[in-house]
């Protein structure tokens, strides 16, 4: 069996991604081989393409996807051929036609999610629901910080939060976003201007925010921790911006015995369990009609260079979509 897949050679630029034919290995005991219908773009793709999270040479891009199972490995038994599922994260892959994939990777579609929301969306929402559940459980009434609303994460994230009973300040970049993320978070923040963190103090009467989710990273992170009240928590769990090398740890007792954690979803679904956990509690946010997640672009399989070059200037929205 063949698929047509993107593969690197080396890091680098959008240049080093070329469409390929390859031959797929033979299916093995406990995989299915998987027939994509449509793929998500996420930002830790440019990061395993750039050699930021370096990958061993020649590799595949792209971490999620929704797709129809084709064929069947020994020791399956509560999937089928047919079935419509979706992965998100695991070994890197996603960018191709075809792909064999681990059955404990794959979780089941209901009927009336779209396959673009499923591939385009299963990664931030397990990333949303491990964030707002797990990472700092959000309680109704408190007031959290969502850098960069207007994107993949932000905007499920805040709607989520909104519909736990929480105050959702969000951050975006332009006054584009600012109009989009004004939808589902009660206060919008340019953090581009110079005085971003005081309006933050200001909205919270002073005292700061419980917690703050920081997918931005190095261009944040100081304004983040000025932004937290006493015992409050910075999560980091991107780094749009570039990466956070290194700082003081006596600044979070000076700033009030603060919290900061780098989590990543890869920590919160170790297990089949935690997986399907996950990505039920996020299917289910979805039935209730809590988050209507927003498919912002879609491209074509061989012009990811072009989605790739949007997301890293920031001219995208919402979800990323290839389509094989």
């Amino acid at each position: 069996m063949q698929t047509t897949r993107i593969e690197i050679t080396q890091h680098g630029g959008v240049e080093q991604m070329a469409l390929v034919t390859a031959q797929l290995p033979e299916l093995g005991a406990g995989e299915v081989l998987l027939k994509h219908l449509a793929i998500g773009v996420n930002f830790i793709d440019t990061y395993h393409r750039s050699g930021l999270y370096p990958l061993t040479m020649p590799s595949g891009l792209g971490l999620e996807a929704c797709g129809v199972i084709e064929a069947v490995g020994h020791g399956i038994h509560d999937l089928k051929i047919g079935d419509r599922v979706a992965y998100a994260g695991g070994a890197v892959g996603a960018y191709a036609t075809h792909r064999i994939v681990a059955a404990d990777k794959l979780v089941l579609v209901p009927e009336a999610i779209p396959d673009a929301v499923a591939a385009g969306t299963l990664l931030r929402g397990m990333t949303a629901q491990y964030l707002l559940k797990r990472t700092f459980p959000v309680q109704a009434g408190q007031t959290i910080l969502f850098h960069a609303a207007a994107g993949g994460v932000g905007q499920i994230a805040c709607q989520w939060a909104q519909a736990l009973g929480v105050t959702v300040i969000g951050t975006v970049g332009s006054k584009e976003k600012a109009v989009q993320a004004s939808a589902y978070c009660d206060h919008v923040i340019d953090y581009h201007d110079a005085d971003w963190v005081a309006q933050v103090r200001e909205l919270t009467e002073g005292q700061g925010v419980s917690v703050v989710y920081d997918g931005v990273g190095e261009a944040t992170f100081a304004g983040s921790l000025d932004c937290l009240a006493v015992r409050g928590l910075l999560a980091s769990f991107g780094n749009a911006s570039g990466a956070v090398s290194s700082f003081n740890l006596g600044l979070l007792a000076q700033k009030g015995s603060l919290f900061v954690t780098r989590p990543t979803l890869a920590h919160y679904t170790r297990n089949r369990a935690e997986l399907v956990e996950t990505a039920q509690d996020y299917f289910a946010a979805l039935a209730k009609s809590w988050i209507t997640p927003q498919i912002g672009q879609t491209y074509a399989l061989a012009d990811v260079q072009q989605a790739h070059l949007d997301l890293a200037a920031r001219r995208t929205t919402g979800s990323t979509i290839l389509l094989p």
